[in-house]
């Protein structure tokens, strides 16, 4: 029962912390995670790997226990030897050392527990696996802020880019249309790789569609694309560590509906025939 109450909880601060951070990118259209990749065992695996060595420095994943690592093919050997840093378990959950307290003194606020993240950055407008998606890939650098990196997902976000070395640079352009009184206002910002920005501003007469649309010119493109695949498989790891019984659930749901099927289908047969003598 305290577990459950824990997991409702956790599920319900973060559902009401997402729609204020999802709110961030609102008028972009989210880029469409690769959904082959939640059954990819190899690329869980690698997000695994990924998450351990840069997200769980900050970041818990209090409801997840090391050894559900079992249902993506990692013995518990391996999840000993390869991925559990000091003195956890296969059976403890993916705890950090760093204090709640330490974390508000040192980032403002206490990074979120990234247990249930996918289902709580999901919305009506998109899916929590591709807003994570395009989160994680659209930081650019921008000198206007605090620490010196932007994100297209979520404006002013709090959190740097822990992995920019990964991706390498990159020139930013970001556009934004907004109905004004005589017309369309277009503005473009353009954010070279140090995160200097080049703005310009036309009116557009005519029909114009509202929003805020980017793209991104990488300095090195097979670097970049790397990064992507990489992200791709951090992401199937959250909606894994989100919902670890989703793929197993899904193929028993297949048979189950087959079974049923057929059932029917024998069952309208032989009432066919039981009362074909009585009438």
């Amino acid at each position: 029962m305290t577990k459950l109450i824990a997991v409702f909880l956790v599920a319900a601060g973060a559902l009401l912390a997402g729609p204020a951070q999802a709110a961030g990118g609102a008028g972009i259209e989210m880029e469409r995670f690769p959904e082959a990749k939640r059954t990819d065992l190899a690329a869980l695996q690698s997000g695994a790997r990924i998450f351990v060595n840069h997200c769980l420095n900050c970041h818990g994943a209090n409801l997840m226990r090391w050894n559900r690592l079992r249902d993506i093919g990692l013995e518990d050997d391996k999840v000993e030897t390869f991925l559990i840093f000091g003195e956890q378990r296969v059976g403890d959950t993916m705890r950090i050392a760093m204090a709640p307290k330490d974390g508000k003194a040192w980032f403002g606020k206490n990074p979120p527990d990234l247990s249930v993240i996918v289902r709580a950055r999901t919305s009506f407008d998109f899916a929590g696996t591709d807003y994570l998606y395009t989160l994680l890939r659209g930081y650019y650098r921008d000198q206007t802020s605090l620490h010196g990196w932007n994100n297209v997902a979520f404006p002013n976000i709090g959190m740097p880019h822990v992995m920019w070395q990964a991706q390498g640079p990159r020139e930013t352009t970001i556009v934004r249309v907004a109905a004004v009184a005589d017309g369309y206002r277009r503005t473009t910002s353009v954010y070279d790789a140090d995160g200097f920005v080049t703005t310009t501003t036309e009116t557009v007469i005519g029909p114009a569609k509202e929003g805020v649309s980017f793209s991104f010119r990488p300095a090195d493109e097979s670097q970049a694309r790397r990064f992507d695949e990489d992200m791709a498989n951090l992401v199937a790891y959250l909606a894994f560590m989100t919902d670890p019984t989703a793929v197993d659930r899904t193929r028993i749901g297949v048979w189950v509906l087959l079974f049923l099927a057929l059932f029917t289908t024998a069952a309208w047969w032989l009432n066919g025939k039981y009362w074909r003598d009585v009438r």
